[in-house]
């Protein structure tokens, strides 16, 4: 079912840019919009995943660097039956994570410090499963799509402002250009944030499975969440466009409501479906009642990978 209605909300991104594109130029313009998303498309299929990584400053780890956290993701990788993917380490403070990459043979997890310094070694490995779910779902691929349509619209939103519209199209005029300015745009934004809620359930279910029980991904989430309304991420403060990729919002105040403006669904609602899943699996959820979000666990001390800012990879 969220393959079927990722497949549609792509479907409508895809129809209302070809919709902006024709109330701008007519069908010519309808015709131009498809021809520039299909290079930016191809363009950010062979590059996005190297652009990303390199905006959050992230460097490749192997087991001579980070020996722990490599084997771990190689096993992982292997329960998950992919190809083992390229390991990188972001110097920040906020526990968090993502996958990126066109394909599962092209895909690299990365992880920052203030996560192997916060969460235990089976919660970064949870955490680790929901990323590889993500590469096996190609999750990274869509995620990069629906954000290049997205910033498409905007920009040919934008565009339609300065120029007027489609002058032959007299059933809009001014009123369609105001309309198509301010509600397309929006309409996107919606559309990229709702297949973005519908994959991390998916990933979340799927990860589960890969590591045997979704306890530690439960016990990872309340933490990762806790800490990351806190712990500033400054890269993704000034790129909020990038927010959907990490395991939990990124950006200070983004509490996850789910609603029709959140990047990801809300933590509880995310922890009850795990709950909901661990009973279905006969593994037990780690959790009583719904838990409560608790406050940032220290970023120092403790860490089980030897992982401290400003140490060997920072």
């Amino acid at each position: 079912m969220n393959y079927v209605r990722t497949a549609i909300l792509l479907a409508g991104l895809t129809a209302l840019f070809m919709a902006v594109g024709y109330l701008i130029g007519g069908p010519t313009g309808a015709l131009i919009a498809l021809v520039v998303a299909a290079g930016m498309n191809l363009f950010s299929y062979w590059k996005s995943d190297k652009m990303v990584l390199s905006m959050y400053g992230a460097h490749q780890v192997d087991e001579q660097s980070a020996p722990d956290l490599v084997r771990l993701v190689r096993e992982l990788a292997t329960r998950a039956g992919l190809p083992m993917p390229k390991v990188f380490i972001m110097d920040d403070a906020q526990p968090n994570a993502f996958a990126t990459g066109r394909n599962p043979e092209n895909a690299a997890v990365a992880v920052t410090t203030g996560l192997l310094n916060t969460l235990s070694r089976d919660e970064v490995g949870g955490v680790i499963a929901h990323e590889l779910a993500h590469i096996k779902n190609h999750d990274t691929l869509i995620m990069t799509i629906t954000a290049t349509i997205a910033g498409a619209i905007s920009m040919l939103a934008q565009f339609g402002m300065f120029f007027g519209g489609n002058r032959d199209n007299q059933g809009f005029g001014i009123i369609g250009t105001l309309a198509m300015v301010i509600l397309a745009p929006i309409a996107a934004m919606l559309v990229q944030m709702a297949i973005s809620r519908t994959r991390e359930y998916s990933a979340d279910r799927l990860g589960a499975m890969i590591q045997g029980t979704p306890a530690p991904l439960m016990s990872g989430l309340v933490k990762i969440s806790g800490a990351a309304h806190q712990i500033e991420n400054a890269t993704a403060e000034q790129n909020p466009a990038t927010a959907h990729m990490f395991i939990v919002n990124p950006l200070i105040g983004g509490h996850g409501w789910d609603n029709l403006f959140a990047t990801h669904p809300s933590t509880e609602n995310r922890i009850a479906a795990l709950q909901q899943l661990a009973s279905q699996m006969g593994v037990g959820g780690g959790f009583g009642s719904a838990p409560r979000r608790p406050a940032a666990p220290p970023v120092s001390g403790g860490s089980p990978w030897g992982v401290r800012r400003g140490g060997p990879w920072g």
